[in-house]
């Protein structure tokens, strides 16, 4: 048995302190954009934010782990016997958590309360609850279930969506072939699918137009799931609320319309990135670790070239 150590790349000095020592790995920075290191690192963990071009990997790497859960766009840069892991179990409390947050401030009017604090206004009236709403989760994997998780206390009705009819965990999933009957008879969606082929552009002027007057859409899935155009002309008439933490195009230019609209809330695209972020990615790193060097396959596996 080799006794030459389990190079792993990190993209930063502060992940390698934040991982620590492992017994048999030796850890390396590295930012896929500089030239690899060598002997080659077994596993590549690209940066959170700017994921290098994954098709020029080193011959040897034999795991990407991401930091992130989506993993659109990069499966495909894969060269031949790399498998691809994703951050499922990492990000979903935090995202779920601002999902909800996003929701409360939007119904409660609490971002109108925040520029009328900063004229030195009291301007006090009714506003509406997250108690009491029909609220339409699309999508029903990990994100859309801690999302309903958490909506759970705040009494509402949760209808859950996703590619398919079924049963799960007692719970009824929809297809999203019934949204046209679903959407007219909720007050919040909440986007919680990743993107690909079948949910791009996917909230277009149907699904927009389904929605009940005075709806809110949450989004915290990515931003090409809703076409901007069709949201932009909906919004403004003042007819829906939007809250996204997740935009098309990312990052947002200062003049765009989403900016100033009225009933629109923008976050920069920071649901999953909290203080849970970190020790939890650890946590599933010295998972990955184990695992490997014990010969086993990876957790979250979710492409393979």
């Amino acid at each position: 048995m080799s006794t030459a150590p389990f190079v792993v790349s990190l993209p930063t000095e502060s992940w390698v302190r934040a991982l620590g020592p492992v017994d048999g790995v030796e850890v390396v920075v590295w930012d896929g954009s500089s030239p690899a290191p060598e002997p080659a690192p077994r596993l590549v963990v690209p940066d959170y934010v700017a994921t290098p071009d994954l098709s020029t990997l080193p011959v040897g790497t034999e795991v990407v782990q991401l930091l992130t859960i989506g993993f659109d766009g990069v499966a495909e840069q894969l060269p031949p016997g790399v498998r691809l892991c994703n951050a499922t179990g990492v990000h979903e409390t935090s995202t779920a958590e601002l999902a909800v947050g996003l929701a409360i401030l939007a119904l409660r009017g609490l971002g109108e309360d925040v520029r009328s604090m900063a004229r030195g206004e009291w301007k006090p009236s009714r506003r509406t609850s997250l108690a009491d709403r029909r609220v339409l989760v699309l999508g029903w994997g990990g994100v859309g279930r801690a999302v309903a998780t958490r909506l759970a206390p705040f009494e509402c009705a949760v209808t859950a969506v996703g590619t398919r009819s079924r049963v799960q965990d007692g719970v009824e999933v929809h297809a999203d072939s019934e949204l046209p009957q679903l959407l007219p008879e909720h007050d919040v969606v909440v986007l919680a699918c990743p993107l690909t082929a079948r949910t791009r552009s996917l909230v277009g002027p149907e699904f927009l137009a389904a929605m009940p007057d005075g709806a809110l859409l949450v989004s915290v899935a990515r931003g090409p799931v809703v076409d901007t155009a069709a949201l932009v002309a909906e919004l403004r008439t003042g007819r829906l609320l939007a809250a996204l933490d997740v935009t098309d195009p990312e990052p947002l230019p200062g003049d765009h319309e989403l900016w100033s609209l009225p009933g629109v809330v923008v976050t920069p695209h920071v649901g999953g990135n909290s203080t849970a972020f970190r020790p939890r990615m650890v946590a599933l790193l010295r998972r990955q670790l184990e695992l490997l060097l014990a010969g086993q396959e990876p957790v979250n596996v979710v492409a393979s070239s």
